[in-house]
C-alpha cells in the first residue's frame, strides 16, 4: 500500500498538520478504502450514471412511450405528460440496474483485493467474472458461464488500459 501521506497534498503540507489532524486524514482515508463504502461509492455512481443514461437514451424514443394510437390523438400535454413519464421510468430502472452491477463488481473486487493482499488485473478479471456469473445466474449455467466471460473480458480489457 502507498504511504498515506502522499496523498492529501504532499509532504510539505503534511508537516504543518497537527498529529490529531493527521490521524484524522488517516482514518478517514482508511474509511474511505473499505469494502462497504466502496460498494456503497459504486451503487450511488451507478445510480447516478444510470439515471443520466436512461435519460439520455429516453429522449432518442422516436416511437412514444406505448405505441398507442390512442395517445396520439390526445393533446399535446397529455402526450408529454406520457413522455416524461416513460423516461422517468426508463430513467429509474437503468439507474437501479446500474447500481446493482456497480455494487456488486465493486464489492467482489474489493473482497478478492483483501484476500489476495494485491492489487492487479487479476482481480478485476475474477470481480468481473463473478458479477457477469451472479447477473446471468438466473437464466441458467450456461447463460452464467457466459456471462462470467463476457465480464471478464470485459473488465480486463478496461482494467488493462485504465492501468496503461
Amino acid at each position: 500500500m502507498a504511504s498515506m501521506g502522499g496523498s492529501m497534498g504532499g509532504g510539505a503540507q503534511q508537516q504543518q498538520m497537527s498529529a490529531q489532524e493527521q490521524q484524522q486524514i488517516r482514518m478517514i482515508q482508511s474509511a474511505m478504502e473499505s469494502c462497504p463504502v466502496k460498494v456503497a461509492m459504486a451503487g450511488a455512481a451507478g445510480l447516478a450514471m444510470g439515471a443520466a443514461f436512461g435519460l439520455f437514451m429516453s429522449s432518442f424514443e422516436f416511437s412514444g412511450p406505448s405505441m398507442d394510437p390512442k395517445l396520439l390523438e390526445q393533446s399535446t400535454k397529455v402526450q408529454m405528460k406520457a413522455v416524461l413519464k416513460d423516461m422517468k421510468n426508463r430513467s429509474v430502472s437503468m439507474g437501479k440496474n446500474f447500481a446493482v452491477v456497480g455494487a456488486i463488481y465493486s464489492g467482489s473486487e474489493c473482497c478478492i483485493e483483501s484476500y489476495r493482499a494485491k492489487n492487479d488485473l487479476t482481480n478485476s478479471v475474477a470481480a468481473g467474472c463473478f458479477t457477469g456469473g451472479v447477473l446471468a445466474a438466473r437464466a441458467g449455467p450456461q447463460a452464467a458461464l457466459l456471462g462470467c466471460g463476457g465480464f471478464a473480458a470485459f473488465s480486463a480489457a478496461i482494467d488493462y488500459y485504465m492501468r496503461g
